[in-house]
């Protein structure tokens, strides 16, 4: 209310007795008037707020706002003197907050529960990460493109989508028996052929290698690994026959020593292991073991570079970290879960799970005395009697290794050795992470003995039960349905994958799958990922070429209709879709779904405009194209800094191609459209031709796409040329199927005429007369009267029979009525 000459005039309300009566005449009172604006209330306020009993109803608006705000300034009124509340400045009357609902958190599925738990680091924003890295002996397979690209992809969304500070590590094995053994054998195997050995030697060693061999065959029970060295055993039998032949015939020189380098190259892993045996204790030059696994850590490097897969925060090496690895197994020994036994150092499981603080087998406690997996754990050249009889319990497992000869070593308070498998990541991962991390990743088939083993270690050394909150397994990589494996040497190397596809096709196919689950690599999973990478591609390219229509300024901002804003709603909803998916344990396969379905919402949307011979808009098409270029690169999936759609050009082509051509295409685009029109008017088909020949066989070549489209302006898209080529294949290919498809009608229809043709030119009275097998008399018509066996035909069959007679003198006259008028 004003406190000027119109003063609140509440008069009225006194001769109104009943309360009801008396709010709503206020509030229709109030209804005309600016009760809030300007001042503070009069003492006519004051006296009408009195005279009610309490707030009117919610249908009394205007009632209702002006009681509560006079309720509100009460206590200032009550302090105010009359003069000093007539001048008195207004305050914002309260303010409702709207609830909050629906807050989505992220829950990650955390091998320590094996159930999805809502993701919380331990120092607020910042997250410490530990992976597992490889094991560098051999080239790096899809197994491992397995894991390090489904890490990369949720690093990447924890720290561009979620917006963590993520610090990353990751470690290098390069000591480790599968490298020792390796080495070992690549390097006597060097020794070997350096010699140049005759046929006749080369021979009689692989016959001699065989025999341990058949006895290692005949003793495996592992089914996978036996049909692999049944594989190895028949490439062998395969290359001896000719050699032995060979040998026996007395044939030519040459011809012997190729069948001998035959052999020689498929019995190299039986002759490696029979030169193991025999000579391996003899390698102890350190610098032998670390030439493998430095050549084959670079491999994995331009591997990982090649896949897109950011580098590590921090690497850390085995290799250099053997002091700190020798003082963590120290303090695990002076913390009482470690012994010495004949200069190696095991773990006391016993010890350890006895404890009430602390637990052993956190994360597979059902396969605690699994021999199998804990030898494998050992590894090859720890599990032999001698080494198995030093420990206290067969669980316990190796923290320090006492090297044997044929073994690189380093010194330690217990002797030469070298360090256990299980050690190496948690003394490395203790000494950059410190005593707790939130995160530890690797693949599923770590979880025991190997990060099981890690846990207890690491927690026995920094005595808490929290070493790891979230642990996060990568599922299994199959091959076409089979288990992929690099000691069955059943495995695609990553160089390999990478010849045939990009490394956004393979890491869509990561995307497309859920990360935690079975994986199966085959050509259906891959044509899977490049039909969406063609589906999302084509979207791009169409609303490229949408934004390069030329407009002012003005022009961008088109008027809403009931299509946009429909449109524009399940943009939204798709958006809040795909984050409900990334905050359900980063579930990248729902969310690429959801992309997907707003694509194709787009997609018909765009069509329908077209149709309508309408111009879509501008801006929200680039709002939605925007939005799926920039979740495509926090998936990693996109490179480089173009705001929309995949980079056009080569590897390594920094300059923007598409701003640097464009413009040059859109003349020539321009020129061609003004010959086409000319062309037609004027009826010039030559040059129509050659518009033609420039759009399917000139511009394609050079990784140019022209559509052109009835009434609308020709569009206008790079893509590169690969793709292009097999569009046109894929064309031509259709083409000449829709020929031959055409072809094969015509004919038929000619057959079809000539049947009719031949079938009208029969006369009425022979069309019975052939059917002797059915028919034996005739009537003067030619009509059947009789069976094959005599009998009269029945009435039925009369009447059918006079029905197809009478058909066929039908045709018979329009045949001769045609052959009267000369068709």
């Amino acid at each position: 209310a004003r406190t000027e000459d119109t003063a609140f005039d509440y008069g009225f309300l006194l001769h109104i007795s009943e309360a009801t009566r008396r709010v709503e005449a206020l509030n229709e009172y109030l209804s005309s008037r600016s009760y809030l604006a300007g001042y503070g209330p009069s003492q006519a306020d004051t006296e009408a707020f009195s005279l009610l009993c309490g707030p009117p109803s919610e249908r009394h608006v205007h009632a209702l706002r002006w009681y509560k705000h006079i309720a509100a300034l009460k206590p200032q009124m009550n302090d105010q003197t009359p003069e000093c509340s007539t001048r008195g400045k207004r305050v914002q009357p309260p303010w409702s907050p709207p609830e909050v609902t629906g807050v989505s958190k992220l829950n990650l599925y955390n091998s320590l529960t094996r159930t999805k738990e809502v993701f919380a680091p331990q120092k607020g924003n910042r997250v410490l990460w530990y992976c597992c890295g490889p094991t560098v002996y051999d080239a790096s397979h899809m197994g491992h493109a397995r894991s390090y690209i489904s890490f990369d992809i949720l690093r990447r969304i924890l720290k561009n989508y979620f917006k963590y500070d993520v610090f990353y590590c990751m470690n290098i094995t390069d000591i480790d028996d599968k490298i020792i053994k390796r080495a070992r054998q690549n390097h006597l195997l060097e020794q070997y052929t350096a010699k140049k050995p005759s046929a006749s030697k080369i021979l009689q060693d692989v016959l001699t290698a065989r025999t341990p061999f058949k006895v290692k065959l005949a003793e495996t029970t592992d089914p996978d690994k036996k049909q692999m060295l049944e594989r190895l055993d028949a490439a062998v039998d395969a290359a001896l026959s000719p050699l032995q032949e060979a040998v026996q015939s007395k044939a030519q020189d040459a011809s012997i020593q190729n069948k001998a380098e035959v052999l020689l190259e498929e019995a190299k892993d039986l002759l490696s292991d029979w030169l193991d045996a025999q000579f391996g204790s003899q390698v102890t030059e350190n610098s032998i073991f670390s030439l493998l696994p430095k050549f084959w850590e670079g491999e994995f490097h331009k591997d990982m570079e090649a896949l897109n897969v950011l580098p590590a925060d921090v690497l850390t090496r085995v290799s250099e970290y053997v002091p700190e690895i020798v003082a963590f197994v120290q303090k695990i020994v002076d913390n009482g879960y470690g012994y010495e036994s004949n200069g190696s150092v095991y773990f006391d499981t016993a010890k350890f799970d006895a404890c009430p603080d602390h637990s052993y087998a956190k994360l597979v406690p059902e396969a605690v005395g699994d021999q199998k997996a804990l030898q494998e754990g050992e590894g090859d050249l720890s599990i032999s009697a001698d080494r198995l009889s030093e420990k206290r319990s067969q669980n316990d497992f190796a923290l320090w290794k006492a090297s044997k000869p044929g073994e690189p070593s380093w010194d330690s308070p217990w002797g030469k050795g070298r360090p256990g498998w299980h050690i190496e990541c948690s003394a490395m991962a203790g000494s950059i992470l410190g005593e707790s991390m939130d995160i530890h990743g690797g693949g599923f088939d770590l979880r025991f003995p190997h990060h099981d083993n890690e846990l207890a270690q690491s927690e026995a050394y920094f005595e808490n039960d929290h070493w790891v909150r979230y642990f996060l397994h990568t599922g299994h990589l199959t091959i076409a349905g089979c288990k992929m494996s690099k000691s069955l040497k059943n495995f695609i190397t990553i160089k390999d994958a990478l010849a045939k596809h990009t490394a956004r096709q393979l890491r869509l196919v990561f995307l497309m799958h859920s990360w935690k689950d079975t994986l199966d690599y085959s050509n259906n999973t891959m044509e899977s990922a490049i039909q969406y990478e063609r589906f999302i591609n084509e979207f791009f390219l169409n609303v490229k070429d949408i934004l390069r229509s030329p407009t002012d300024i003005t022009g961008q901002f088109e008027k809403w209709e009931a299509e946009e804003i429909e449109l524009n709603k399940s943009f939204y909803e798709k958006k809040a879709a795909v984050h409900e998916a990334l905050c359900d344990n980063m579930d990248t396969r729902s969310a690429l779904e959801e992309m997907r379905a707003l694509v194709g919402q787009s997609n018909t949307y765009m069509a329908a405009r077209r149709s309508a011979k309408l111009p879509p808009n501008r801006m929200l098409l680039e709002s939605i194209a925007l939005y799926l270029t920039d979740m495509l690169k926090t998936f990693g999936a996109i490179e480089g800094t173009e705001p929309i759609g995949f980079p056009v050009g080569g590897t390594g082509q920094n300059a923007d191609l598409e701003s640097t051509v464009m413009p040059y295409l859109t003349v020539l685009s321009e020129f061609r459209e003004d010959v086409r029109k000319i062309a037609r008017e004027k009826k010039v088909t030559e040059l129509l031709q050659l518009c033609d020949v420039l759009r399917d066989d000139v511009l394609p070549e050079l990784g140019v796409r022209l559509e052109d489209r009835d009434g609308l302006p020709t569009g206008m898209k790079l893509v590169d040329k690969e793709t292009l080529m097999k569009e046109k294949e894929e064309k031509k290919k259709m083409e000449e199927e829709r020929k031959k498809k055409k072809e094969e009608a015509a004919m038929k229809k000619q057959e079809q005429e000539m049947a009719k043709i031949a079938k009208m030119k029969v006369k009425p009275c022979e069309m019975f007369r052939s059917a002797t097998d059915k028919y034996s008399s005739f009537d003067e018509k030619g009509f059947p009267t009789h069976d094959a066996e005599g009998k009269e035909l029945s009435k039925g069959l009369t009447k059918k029979l006079h029905k197809l007679y009478e058909a066929q003198e039908k045709l018979y006259n329009e045949y001769l009525q045609s052959t009267q008028n000369g068709s």
